[in-house]
C-alpha cells in the first residue's frame, strides 16, 4: 500500500491521537508516522512486514498502546526501553527468542501479549513492574519457570503450549497471581510444586494436557487448600 493511500489515516490521526495501520504492506515507518511522533499515544503497526522495530520507535514518548502483533521480529529491540508511558505492549505472533533488559524501565505496563513467539527463556525483566496484570507467554519454547519469578505482580499468567517440565516454587510468593494457566507442557505430576496448592493466591490452575492425567491431581498434597480457594471464587462470581 502507497504512502498517498495512507494519507487519510494520517489526518485523521492529527485529531485523535491514534493510527491504525494494520496489513499496510510496510516494512519501515512512512515519513508521516515520524511526524507525528510527539502526538500519538496508540499505534497498531500489525500484520505488516516488520523485521525489527525502527529505532524512530524511541520518539514516540506519549504512545501507551502498541500493537507489533504478526509481523517477523525475531527480538524487541532496546529502544522501546524508552516509551515510558506505555500501558499494553502486544508483540504475539512474531518470531520473537529475544528480549533486553530495557523492558524493564515500561513501568506502567499493565498488559504484555507475547503469545506465538520463540522465546526460550522467561522474561525476568518484566518482574517489578506492579502495575502490570496480565502476561500472556503461551506458545513458546519456555522449559522453565526459574526462579524470581516471584517478583512477578500479574493476576494473570498464561503459559500454555510450551515445554515447560520445571517449576519454581517461587510462583506462589507472587503477590497478586491469581489465575495461572500451565496447560499442555511437559509437566510430571511432581512438578507442581506444594505451596502452589496450600501457600499462594492461586484460585485458577490450568494443568490440562500435561504428563499425568488430570484425574490423579486430586491426590496431590495441597489439592484441598487449593480448592477452597477455587470454590470461593466460584461462590463471588454467582
Amino acid at each position: 500500500m502507497g504512502n498517498s493511500n495512507l494519507k487519510p489515516r494520517f489526518e485523521v490521526a492529527e485529531r485523535t491521537n491514534t493510527i491504525n495501520l494494520s496489513g499496510c504492506k510496510l516494512n519501515e515507518f512512512p515519513p508521516q508516522l515520524i511526524r507525528l511522533a510527539e502526538l500519538l499515544r496508540s499505534l497498531d503497526i500489525s500484520n505488516n512486514g516488520f523485521s525489527k522495530i525502527p529505532e524512530e520507535i524511541a520518539k514516540f514518548k506519549l504512545l501507551k498502546h502498541f500493537d507489533v502483533s504478526g509481523n517477523k521480529l525475531t527480538y524487541l529491540n532496546e529502544s522501546i526501553g524508552m516509551l515510558e508511558k506505555l500501558e499494553t505492549l502486544n508483540a504475539s505472533s512474531n518470531r520473537i527468542n529475544h528480549l533486553y533488559p530495557t523492558l524493564s524501565n515500561l513501568t506502567n505496563l499493565k498488559k504484555v501479549d507475547l503469545s506465538h513467539n520463540q522465546l526460550g527463556k522467561f522474561p525476568l525483566m518484566l518482574c517489578g513492574l506492579k502495575h502490570l496484570d496480565v502476561l500472556d507467554l503461551s506458545h513458546n519454547r519456555l522449559t522453565d519457570v526459574p526462579k524470581g519469578v516471584n517478583l512477578l505482580h500479574v493476576t494473570e499468567l498464561n503459559l500454555n503450549q510450551n515445554q515447560i517440565a520445571e517449576v519454581s516454587e517461587d510462583l506462589a510468593d507472587c503477590p497478586r497471581l491469581k489465575t495461572l494457566r500451565l496447560e499442555e507442557n511437559c509437566l510430571p505430576l511432581k512438578g507442581i510444586p506444594k505451596r502452589i496448592l496450600t501457600d499462594s493466591k492461586i484460585s485458577m490452575l490450568a494443568l490440562e494436557g500435561n504428563l499425568f492425567e488430570m484425574k490423579l491431581f486430586p491426590d496431590v498434597e495441597g489439592y484441598e487448600q487449593y480448592m477452597e480457594r477455587y470454590t470461593a471464587v466460584k461462590k463471588k462470581m454467582f
